[in-house]
């Protein structure tokens, strides 16, 4: 017997020193990280397991609440994994109500939004706004209707399962007319998002020579006050999109700001739309003849002035309202896999706030972002994590207002390790610094959050986050590495 104490602890020792080692490189690291003159008045937090064992191999203020940034993005993937499953879709209707006589619908055709964030998307085939269109066209071709320009065609949305708001409003002005600050509704379309395509001047502080939106039908009901300039070469994107406060009854005002740099032919910014359901709509209208269009099809259908749409609710005028429902074409988005991968590969905000919708819809029938948010922290809680460590107000860590612990973090990040669908949530985290981390960034906030597996073969989850730093964001990125290359 004392032969295999012996046996048993030679064996086992080198393993407690490399144990010990990383705990000391660590303990080194962050200290120095803390003495560091950028972080004098900020809050930080490393927490960091053993991934296998469990075992805390560096804790430090795992117990308080930081704003986590977009490394709170793990949090609504591992949920949406549990509550809705890998292979979940959402389904959006499209179809007729009224009653067909040779060829013409006595109706209106209805879609009812589903929440789908990716509908109209470029990042899958089979969500482009061609393919979309084109299944739509189909389905009404062999559903025998043939309007010709001379009957009127109304389209009504059912927009009923999701609240109405189009803006978090624990989200800043400044973020909310750009690309990234993008909420989501019952109908969205490509993403929300529309491109200005800006062409600066010659030199700096030299005026724009001019702007286009892309896709053109943008324009039909935005007003875009451009007051960019042109910055220093190499300056960078500093242009911000804010919504007006002024809006008529027919169209959205944006104010434009900042600079966009000099040395360039041209420089796109990318912008939030005021109204996804009113994007959808527009881009269904009569397309000019002169009109650069994001579509190559020609618009047989709804591409006629006799077109109009109506809210739901709204369709008591028209004709033949009262016949028989009936479904024509049942679009499904790609699989939540997939919109999980792009979710933490380029952290789309919209993807986090449909989700946050998602589970409060499949559990309470009615999609808003409180109700998601108490169920996602119910769920955790469950799990184990106390809810006043996921202290959140939206579903992509955009809000400054969140508040979670690096503690919960790496909780959920370990019991995502231990789930059937854990390689389908690892695929999706982006690769940096020889790890598989979620970055997370807003004003004078950084943190990252991941899975690194060191050289003598131990695995580590961990989650670092810093709030109130000073100085430039690339030179704390550079510091937290160099903490987190201690468990290489």
């Amino acid at each position: 017997m004392k032969f295999i104490y012996v046996f048993f602890a030679f064996y086992i020792f080198p393993f407690l020193l490399d144990a010990q080692d990383i705990q000391q490189k660590l303990k080194t690291a962050y200290r120095q990280f803390e003495s560091d003159s950028q972080f004098k008045h900020a809050s930080s937090s490393l927490y960091v397991i053993n991934a296998k064992t469990g075992a805390v191999v560096f804790d430090k203020n795992s117990q308080v609440g930081l704003v986590p940034a977009s490394t709170q993005k793990i949090i609504t993937a591992a949920t949406a994994f549990e509550l809705l499953g890998k292979d979940f879709r959402y389904k959006t209707d499209f179809g007729y109500k009224g009653k067909i006589e040779k060829g013409l619908l006595y109706g209106y055709f209805y879609l009812i939004g589903s929440g789908d964030p990716t509908l109209g998307s470029w990042r899958y085939r089979s969500t482009t706004p061609d393919f979309y269109y084109e299944k739509l066209m189909k389905a009404v071709r062999n559903s025998g209707i043939k309007n010709d320009s001379f009957s009127p065609i109304y389209l009504v949305f059912d927009l009923s399962r999701y609240s109405d708001e189009l803006f978090n409003d624990n989200w800043i002005w400044q973020d909310l007319g750009n690309y990234y600050g993008i909420s989501s509704c019952a109908l969205n379309w490509r993403e929300n998002q529309f491109d200005a395509i800006i062409f600066p001047g010659k030199n700096a502080g030299d005026p724009i020579k001019a702007m286009k939106l892309f896709p053109q039908y943008v324009e039909r009901r935005l007003i875009v006050n451009n007051q960019l300039t042109t910055g220093e070469k190499g300056s960078g994107d500093n242009s911000y999109f804010y919504y007006s406060p002024g809006k008529g009854s027919n169209e959205y005002h944006m104010d434009l700001k900042g600079s966009v740099p000099a040395g360039v032919d041209s420089f796109v910014v990318s912008a939030s739309y005021p109204d996804p359901r009113f994007y959808f709509s527009e881009f269904l209208l009569p397309v000019a003849a002169n009109q650069e269009i994001e579509s190559s099809m020609n618009y047989p259908l709804f591409g006629r002035t006799a077109y109009s749409y109506h809210w739901e609710g709204d369709s008591s005028s028209i004709k033949g309202y009262t016949g028989k429902s009936t479904m024509l074409y049942e679009h499904s988005s790609p699989s939540l896999d997939s919109i999980i991968y792009w979710f933490l590969q380029k952290s789309i905000n919209l993807y986090g706030e449909a989700l946050i919708k998602t589970f409060a819809y499949h559990k309470n029938g009615f999609g808003s972002t409180d109700s998601g948010i108490v169920i996602e922290k119910n769920f955790w809680k469950q799990k184990g994590i106390d809810p006043g460590e996921l202290n959140i107000r939206d579903g992509s860590g955009l809000s400054p207002q969140n508040r979670v612990t690096t503690h919960a973090e790496v909780e959920i990040l370990k019991y995502a390790r231990q789930q059937a669908w854990f390689q389908y949530f690892l695929k999706a985290f982006p690769e940096s610094n020889k790890m598989k981390l979620k970055s997370g960034s807003i004003t004078d906030v950084k943190g990252f959050c991941g899975y690194c597996t060191s050289a003598d073969g131990t695995d580590y989850i961990f989650s670092f986050l810093t709030n109130n730093y000073t100085g430039a964001p690339q030179a704390v990125i550079n510091k937290m590495y160099k903490v987190l290359d201690s468990l290489k």
